[in-house]
């Protein structure tokens, strides 16, 4: 039986969505075979054939038979997405294998954060998502298909293709993902070196040698951020093949999983994603994010996906989720696991019958294996050639790494929403200490990254305070990730320090042992009351209690203008494209989304 409170949750969003939801379904249903193959005139069909193999054009041309869709988010930079290179390939062939057919119909583009952070590039970061989103569009313009493969990991890429798939809701969808890297030095480890590197106790080569033994091979990183949180994420929507997302790439079972993708979609009655995915499936995710303890990325990316299929969700609900939500994995931030370890410890399969057999998941869902979750406690074994899938373990084989729904690490989820008279915003706890999790102290206010790092480099920080970086939400610059400050802030807490941040950007899955009040809605530039604060300020951070408050006079407070900011670098590494998308971006906690729409 489900459990009572999640059962109200899950009514409240459903009468709440009622109205852009039943818009979406019957846009979906009106547009679902409005334009076949069939219908095209014979120059459109030469065109879309024209690079076919002809035993293919031969076959295609009658069109009995189904074509898939593939979109990939390759490219030989990015470690995570370099093992899809053959995937198209792959795909094709066994398609042909069941009488269907495919064609590798777009690329979307994909950035890597972990290049990118600290620099201009980030800047370009999460409207990445919204440009991915209209590449899947342009791609599946052609009308030529009768479903589509989607292959991407990490952190914009997933959220982009989810939203472009369902724009095309009445095409079945299945997202066929690649793995993390094997495990390199541990994250303890690599951690300590950067905060040594930090107080200048080791030298660039020593450092740039410890990153390399951590990023050194193909695959996502094996750090618990938003990429890993995206793969647990859609198993827990039903978009996967079961317990296909921590498998490591370049392995039989991962080529093997690739293709029994294919000769699913060929063989079996996937439903189309629009339909597929429900109310219940976005909040099986959001407990899956929690149970998880996964990315505060994804307090924005799922409210986007969410209204992309009419569903209304908002921070209450994950407050909410994570209230009743046991957290019952740590992974690196939130423990010392890396996620191969987490998988050999029993992994997804594991933490989804724990959620079912205690009614903390919805099982009357449907997926690409058919209707209820049932298929995802199970694990992949590559036997003789062939898949068979058996029984997830029942037992954690590592409690220090997961554990069951009667011995949690804690008893909510560790993401939890502040309010208060600065704003509201999301915070992670996950990973902080009891005694680090609230904090009252003088405000600093900095005017960038650069401009912390500095003043940390010059011993100006050794003391406590509450940092407030401003002026860093989507519509000031594009909502970048602030994971430079986490070192230094790191170092000055283990230093004895009382230490905080607060911002309108954000951190991501890099959230870590300080406790950092992000996403602050409404942004600085939105008028919101973080742009108030003033050096000296003294802030009051609960998160044990939700409270982000600055300890000002009421009468003073209401009269304070914003502190000015003159973005002079709205230019430079490509900005100046993205002007369009920072001005018409809606606040994070509507998913800091820069297009409209019907069903939004």
């Amino acid at each position: 039986m489900i459990n009572k409170k999640l059962a109200q949750i899950t009514k409240n969003i459903i009468e709440r969505s009622k109205p852009t939801r039943n818009a979406y379904l019957e846009h979906i249903t009106s547009h679902k075979g409005k334009i076949q193959r069939k219908d095209l005139s014979c120059a459109n069909l030469a065109h879309a054939y024209a690079s076919m193999p002809n035993p293919m054009k031969e076959k295609i041309k009658e069109n009995k038979e189904s074509n898939f869709a593939i979109i990939s988010a390759y490219n030989d930079m990015l470690s995570a997405h370099q093992p899809f290179k053959n995937y198209p390939d792959i795909l094709k062939q066994e398609l042909f294998r069941h009488k269907a057919f495919g064609q590798f119909a777009g690329a979307t583009p994909a950035m890597c954060d972990g290049i990118t952070q600290g620099y201009e590039g980030m800047e370009l970061s999460l409207f990445s998502r919204d440009v991915i989103a209209m590449s899947v569009a342009i791609a599946l313009s052609h009308n030529v298909f009768d479903g589509a493969f989607y292959l991407g990991v990490c952190d914009k890429i997933v959220p982009g293709l989810l939203i472009g798939a369902l724009s095309f809701g009445y095409l079945p969808s299945i997202f066929v993902p690649s793995g993390p890297m094997t495990s390199g030095i541990s994250n303890e480890e690599k951690s300590k070196m950067r905060q040594l590197f930090a107080v200048g106790e080791i030298s660039r080569d020593k450092l740039l040698e410890s990153e390399m033994k951590s990023y050194h091979d193909i695959g996502t990183c094996t750090f618990y951020g938003t990429a890993n949180s995206n793969q647990m994420l859609v198993e827990f929507m039903g978009l996967h093949l079961p317990n296909s997302a921590f498998i490591n790439p370049n392995t039989p079972l991962r080529e093997a999983l690739v293709k029994k993708a294919a000769a699913h979609m060929a063989q079996n009655k996937v439903k189309a994603i629009g339909e597929l995915i429900s109310e219940k499936n976005i909040i099986n995710a959001i407990i899956g994010l929690m149970a998880t303890g996964g990315s505060t990325n994804h307090t924005i990316h799922l409210i986007a996906i969410a209204r992309a299929a009419g569903i209304i969700i908002n921070w209450d609900d994950f407050d909410a989720i994570s209230a009743i939500t046991p957290l019952l994995a740590r992974v690196y931030p939130n423990g010392k696991a890396d996620v191969n370890q987490f998988e050999a410890a029993g992994g997804l399969a594991f933490i989804i019958r724990e959620l079912l057999e205690n009614g903390l998941l919805h099982n009357d869902v449907e997926t690409i294996m058919g209707r209820g979750m049932e298929a995802y406690t199970k694990n992949p074994f590559l036997i003789n050639g062939e898949i068979l899938y058996k029984e997830g373990v029942r037992v954690s084989q590592e409690e220090t790494i997961l554990r069951s729904v009667k011995n949690p690490f804690s008893k909510d989820g560790g993401v939890k929403i502040l309010h208060g008279n600065i704003g509201r915003a999301v915070i992670k706890v996950s990973a902080i200490k009891e005694e680090h999790q609230s904090i009252k102290a003088p405000a600093i206010v900095f005017h960038s990254q650069q401009d912390f790092l500095q003043r940390f480099q010059n011993q100006e920080l050794q003391k406590d305070f509450i940092a407030v970086l401003p002026y860093q939400g989507p519509r000031a610059n594009g909502m970048p990730e602030l994971h430079k400050l986490t070192p230094s802030l790191g170092i000055l807490q283990d230093q004895g320090f009382k230490v905080a941040l607060i911002t309108d950007g954000r951190m991501s899955g890099a959230s870590g042992k300080v406790p950092a009040a992000i996403h602050i809605s409404p942004e600085a530039l939105l008028n919101g009351n973080i742009a108030k604060i003033q050096d000296g300020d003294m802030l009051l951070l609960d998160a044990k209690n939700g409270k982000l408050e600055a300890l000002v006079d009421s009468q003073e407070w209401e009269k304070r203008k914003a502190n000015k900011h003159d973005n002079k670098e709205a230019f430079g590494c490509g900005k100046e494209l993205f002007a369009g998308f920072r001005a018409q971006s809606s606040s994070a906690e509507t998913g800091a989304m820069s297009f409209g729409g019907h069903f939004q």
